[in-house]
């Protein structure tokens, strides 16, 4: 029997986090972290670099960027000048990088998560999801398409809804242009219109925005909000690395 959580009989689906993403399933998945991974991810493809995701930055994310050759993003607050991190901001301040590994618990371990299943993923953000859809459409009719929102963490470790990756996928889906979606999918195509004339401010204003704010990364806010100002669309391959289409 079909789960009622697979959202079956639609073409297009949407769902959130690691679980929703297991329950959902696909043939090409969009993971959408607007703050930041997917964000960056797309930063970095128009810059020509790599990606490779990892969930944790830990000593075995440094032995795997040694078998990549590949730089090893540091912490936000740990990164000085010359160095990477989570944000898209440090992306393109620097040169002379190719490849980068990305740790992030959440659109990362998403992306590696589904990589193992045999999907296609797509990393999309408010910066691409114009392009990352006439690139799914490109593919030709017949997929199944879903978009998954990875949120964020409450500190006991569930899953925290984030407005801004479900404005994302609601974009993103948006740009399809197809009816054949699930009410899942039209609650967040709904969510975004409603915010699609007015997304920079509401993304400084929501509570994602608000907290790298907080912390002192504005930049990295207003780079997440350049709608539709990205051609890249980067595709996991091999279950390895994001390289831009």
């Amino acid at each position: 029997m079909t789960s009622p959580y697979a959202q079956d009989g639609f073409r297009v689906g949407f769902d959130w986090g690691p679980v929703g993403a297991a329950v959902v399933a696909g043939d090409i998945v969009a993971v959408v972290d607007v703050l930041s991974f997917t964000t960056t991810v797309t930063v970095a493809a128009d810059l020509g670099i790599d990606v490779y995701p990892y969930r944790w930055r830990d000593e075995t994310a440094v032995a795997y960027a040694e078998q990549y050759g590949a730089t090893l993003a540091v912490g936000r607050s740990a990164a000085g000048p010359g160095q990477v991190s989570l944000s898209p901001a440090t992306i393109r301040s620097v040169t002379g990088i190719t490849r980068l590994v990305l740790p992030s618990p959440n659109g990362s371990t998403i992306s590696k998560q589904l990589s193992d299943s045999g999907t296609t993923v797509i990393a999309v953000s408010l910066r691409n999801r114009q392009a990352a859809a006439d690139w799914v459409k490109e593919q030709g009719a017949g997929r199944r398409v879903v978009a998954i929102a990875s949120g964020e963490r409450w500190k006991d470790g569930s899953l925290r809804p984030a407005v801004e990756d479900l404005w994302g996928a609601g974009g993103f889906l948006s740009a399809l242009r197809t009816d054949n979606l699930s009410p899942e999918a039209r609650a967040a195509v709904a969510a975004y219109d409603t915010v699609a004339g007015d997304l920079p401010r509401q993304l400084h204003e929501c509570a994602g925005g608000r907290e790298l704010t907080q912390y002192g990364y504005p930049e990295d806010v207003a780079i997440a909000a350049e709608v539709d100002q990205s051609r890249s669309v980067p595709v996991l391959r091999d279950g390895t690395m994001f390289v831009s289409t």
